[in-house]
């Protein structure tokens, strides 16, 4: 009998945890376009089912708006009362743009309003709920705890979490920082992560997927040297992960647990790879049942949505406002100023300003040097746009609406501390690597 359950959690762990490997990490060629069969299906409902994904991330929104005056928590304090109010803004502005209701010009611009709602809001709409679903295989069935006994050695001492953690940074490169914080958080509430290793790990990892990095490189034309510009970003976005672990505020974040302790690991005797077999094993065999597993991982999906579509709408658009038609970050992009300065590059203004609105959304530096920088600021801000992670058009509103204890004030120190360590990593790097200063 013992034999037999022994047998049939080997075949759940090998057979459901291949099927979220195929769906998350195995490229498919279908009409044309090669990519992970998830977005594969995120891209036929966008396409084919057009109309309806419209009004599903409008319905969202509506959800997203009400719920924190429905639940009584919109106003527990001044963070709330700032995301409850937007997340009623983002609503409206939905509504303004579905229905053509008349709206400004400044908002019917491409890049504006409908860029927020058709290339942010609805595929990361649909990402959320759909991919929670098959995140039910992929993150449940022992492929975490294989691959975090393996990779213990090393995220452990580089990075201060546990080896688990390195499946969230895969997920962030090869689908998206949304997939990577359903992660994080959902493994958080199991009390597999300390409120300071999902910190490290949400901020640190989710960044945004391979390809984001092939538009900024085609916007930038860097084409041409993509294979390098892919490892570079790879290597300075850990590196300043590894750094910024160290440093406050996420060094001065508790080891607390969400459910109170920390999930008692299993202890092995035996060599590595049979530790990381005997724990993704031990932990098929104790899963729950699979349609129970999936509805509770659509519906975490779900409320995420929630979270997020409706601040990407107001959030977003507020920061494309600021950067389009203020000096704020004229004047904002003068505390990067020295950074590209001491290296003696020539656009430094230029540089720093763009370095400064990749707050507000990441596809920002690229469009607003594209035109008007060196090769040299071009390949830097292209890394810098991946590597600096949270922005405040998706990523950061993704960060909060989790459970992970974090604040917006920790998030900005975090944002300022990335951008700062990928600019000098990278100006020196990207000197050595040829790309020459001059027009």
């Amino acid at each position: 009998m013992e034999k037999g359950r022994n047998n049939a959690a080997v075949l759940k762990f090998l057979l459901y945890s291949l099927f979220g490997i195929f769906m998350f990490f195995f490229p498919l060629n279908i009409g044309g376009k090669s990519t992970i069969p998830v977005d594969h299906i995120i891209t036929f409902i966008t396409k084919d089912l057009a109309v309806a994904a419209k009004y599903y991330i409008l319905l969202v929104m509506y959800v997203g708006a009400a719920l924190p005056f429905i639940r009584k928590n919109w106003n527990k304090d001044g963070i709330s009362i700032f995301f409850s109010v937007a997340k009623v803004c983002g609503a409206v502005v939905g509504t303004i743009l579905v229905f053509d209701l008349n709206p400004p010009a400044w908002l019917s611009r491409p890049d504006f309003g409908p860029f927020l709602y058709n290339k942010l809001s609805t595929p990361v709409g649909l990402v959320i709920p759909i991919g929670s679903v098959f995140l039910a295989f992929l993150a449940s069935f022992g492929l975490m705890e294989f691959t975090g006994v393996l990779m213990t050695p090393v995220m452990r001492p580089v990075f201060r979490t546990p080896g688990r953690s390195a499946i969230d940074a895969v997920a962030s490169f090869v689908g998206s920082y949304s997939i990577a914080l359903l992660i994080t958080n959902g493994v958080y509430r199991q009390g597999k992560y300390s409120a300071r290793e999902a910190a490290t790990i949400a901020t640190g990892f989710s960044t945004v997927s391979a390809t984001f990095l092939l538009i900024v490189a085609k916007t930038l034309d860097l084409m041409d040297r993509w294979g390098l510009y892919f490892w570079v970003t790879l290597v300075v976005t850990f590196v300043v992960s590894a750094i910024t672990a160290r440093l406050w505020p996420l060094s001065s974040i508790p080891d607390t647990y969400y459910t109170g302790e920390k999930t008692a690991e299993p202890e092995y005797t035996s060599n590595l790879l049979t530790r990381a077999w005997c724990a993704g094993v031990d932990t098929a065999a104790k899963t729950e049942a699979l349609p129970k597993l999936v509805w509770s991982n659509l519906y975490a999906g779900l409320n995420m949505a929630f979270n997020v579509i409706p601040s990407i709408m107001s959030v977003g658009l507020l920061g494309l406002v600021l950067a389009e038609y203020t000096p704020l970050f004229d004047w904002f992009g003068y505390v990067f100023y020295p950074f590209f300065k001491i290296f003696g590059v020539q656009q430094a203004a230029l540089a720093g300003k763009a370095a400064a609105v990749s707050l507000p959304e990441m596809f920002l530096p690229a469009i607003l040097i594209a035109k008007s920088a060196t090769p040299l600021v071009k390949f830097v801000i292209a890394v810098v746009s991946i590597s600096e992670i949270l922005f405040f058009s998706a990523s950061i509103p993704c960060v909060m609406g989790t459970d992970i204890p974090i604040t917006l004030k920790d998030i900005l120190a975090i944002w300022f501390e990335r951008v700062v360590l990928s600019i000098v990593i990278t100006v020196p790097l990207a000197m050595l690597l040829g790309f020459k200063d001059v027009l």
